[in-house]
C-alpha cells in the first residue's frame, strides 16, 4: 500500500481517462501500478496510474487539522453517536493504520452529501470492534442516546460494527422509548474498496433519521445493487451473511421501511411507529447474568452446570424448540432453583410451539417460557432487560411473553 514509487501523494486532485472519457478524482493510494482514486460520489475506482495526470496538491494546514465542514443551521439536528465498526473509519495510507471517524467534520468529509441532508452532532461513545461489545456499553449507549434526544436531537445515528449490531438495535430498542428515529449503520466493506457500502448507507441513514419514523431501527443495503436501502426494526433483524451488502434481512416481518438511493426517498409502511407517537424515557437496568444456549444433538447435560448463578438461559431449541430428555431433566433442576429459560427455535422463521410433541409438553410442564418467534439474540436482550426490571417471576413470564417493541408478531409472514 505503500506510495513511495508513484508520481502523486494521497490527496491529490487527479483527472484520469477512462475509456473515451475523463473524470476527476482525489488519489489514494497506488496499488500494482493501480491507482485508486475516490470520485465526487465517494466511490473508488481503480486505473492505470499513467492514465492519470496531476491537477493540483491540497493545501496542507499547519496544525494538520482538516478545514471545518460548514453546517446549515436551518437544517434538522441529528446527532451521531460513534462505537467503533468500518463506517466509522479511515484508512492513513501513508502509515497504514485504520482509525476511528467520530467528529462531525471528519464524517462530513468522509461521506459527501450529509451536509445538505442535517447538520450533525458527532459523539465517540467507543472505539471497539462489535465483537467487543458488553451489556454495560450497552447502558451507556442508551444514556447518551437519551440525553442527546433530551437536548433536542431530532435523529440519532449510531455507527456499529455490523457483526453485533443487531444485539445492540434490540438492547436499546427496550431501554430507549423514543419519540424520534434511533438508527444504527453499518458498513460491510471499508471505505477504501471500490465496492464498499459507507457512502450509502450513511446517507440512507441520515435521511431516515430525519424522517417520520418513531423507533429503533437499522438501515443497510437491501440488495447488492446501489439502488436501495431497507429499515429493519430494531428487534426483528438479523446479519444472514458474512460479507455481502444486503446481509441484514428482517424475519417474520418485512421491513417497515425502505430509503431509494440516490434519491434517498424515504418510505414507512403502516406498521412503522411514527415519530412523537411515544414520550421519550429510559429504563436501563440489565440483568447481565443471562446466556444463550444454542441445542445440539447429544448435548451433555452437564454443560449447564457452568450457568449455575445465571439468572435467565435463552435456548435456541430444535424445530419447534425441542431439546433432548436428558437436558429437559437438568433444566428442571435449574428452574426450580430460580433461574428463568426461555424457548426459542433454530429455525429462525416460524414460532415456538411446545404444545404438539411430548418433548414440547414436558418443557412446559417444568415452567420453560415459550419464545414464541422472537429471534433468539432479540429474546437474549429482552431476556436481561425483563429481569433487570421486574421482581417477580410471574410478571417477567408476563412480559416475556407480551410484545413491547414489536420483536413479538402474533401473525408471521415468513
Amino acid at each position: 500500500m505503500s506510495t513511495k514509487e508513484s508520481m502523486f501523494a494521497t490527496g491529490d486532485l487527479v483527472n484520469c481517462r477512462i475509456g473515451g472519457s475523463k473524470t476527476e478524482g482525489s488519489f489514494i493510494t497506488s496499488r500494482d501500478g493501480m491507482a485508486v482514486v475516490k470520485l465526487e460520489s465517494g466511490y473508488n475506482i481503480g486505473v492505470p496510474e499513467g492514465d492519470c495526470s496531476l491537477i493540483s496538491r491540497p493545501d496542507v494546514m499547519e496544525s494538520g487539522e482538516p478545514v471545518e465542514a460548514a453546517q446549515n443551521q436551518n437544517l434538522p439536528q441529528v446527532t451521531i453517536v460513534s462505537t467503533g465498526g468500518t463506517i466509522a473509519s479511515r484508512i492513513d495510507y501513508r502509515t497504514g493504520a485504520v482509525t476511528s471517524q467520530f467528529r462531525a467534520t471528519d464524517i462530513l468529509h468522509a461521506i459527501p452529501g450529509l451536509a445538505s441532508i442535517a447538520r450533525f452532532r458527532a459523539i465517540q461513545l467507543c472505539n471497539i470492534l462489535s465483537e467487543n461489545m458488553t451489556p454495560a456499553i450497552w447502558q451507556q449507549l442508551a444514556r447518551a442516546i437519551h440525553e442527546e434526544i433530551k437536548g433536542g436531537a431530532e435523529g440519532v445515528i449510531v455507527t456499529h460494527g455490523t457483526d453485533t449490531m443487531a444485539y445492540s438495535a434490540a438492547a436499546v430498542s427496550f431501554m430507549v422509548q423514543t419519540p424520534i428515529p434511533i438508527i444504527f449503520v453499518g458498513s460491510q466493506r471499508s471505505a477504501d474498496r471500490p465496492s464498499s457500502d459507507n457512502l450509502m448507507n450513511g446517507l440512507c441513514a441520515a435521511k431516515a433519521a430525519i424522517s417520520d419514523l418513531g423507533e429503533v431501527a437499522v438501515v443497510m443495503h437491501a440488495n447488492t445493487s446501489d439502488d436501495i436501502c431497507a429499515i429493519h426494526r430494531g428487534t426483528r433483524v438479523r446479519k444472514m451473511h458474512t460479507s455481502r451488502r444486503d446481509a441484514f434481512q428482517s424475519h417474520g416481518v418485512a421491513p417497515i421501511g425502505t430509503v431509494a438511493y440516490p434519491d434517498l426517498t424515504v418510505s414507512l409502511s403502516p406498521e412503522a411507529m411514527k415519530r412523537g407517537s411515544r414520550s421519550l424515557t429510559l429504563a436501563d437496568n440489565l440483568e447481565e447474568r443471562c446466556a444463550l444456549i444454542s441445542y445440539y444433538p447429544g448435548m451433555d447435560p452437564a454443560i449447564l452446570s457452568a450457568y449455575t448463578g445465571y439468572k435467565g438461559i435463552v435456548l435456541a431449541g430444535t424445530g419447534l424448540g425441542h431439546v433432548s430428555s436428558r437436558f429437559i431433566e437438568r433444566l428442571s433442576d435449574l428452574i426450580r432453583d430460580g433461574m428463568t429459560v426461555v424457548m426459542t427455535s433454530q429455525c429462525l422463521h416460524g414460532r415456538v410451539c411446545d404444545r404438539v410433541y411430548d418433548t414440547g409438553r414436558d418443557l412446559l410442564s417444568i415452567s420453560v417460557i415459550e419464545g414464541e418467534d422472537m429471534l433468539p439474540e432479540a429474546a437474549l436482550v429482552k431476556l436481561m432487560w425483563v429481569l433487570g426490571n421486574t421482581t417477580s417471576t410471574e410478571q417477567a413470564k408476563e412480559m416475556i411473553q407480551e410484545s413491547l417493541v414489536g420483536e413479538i408478531e402474533r401473525r408471521s409472514v415468513a
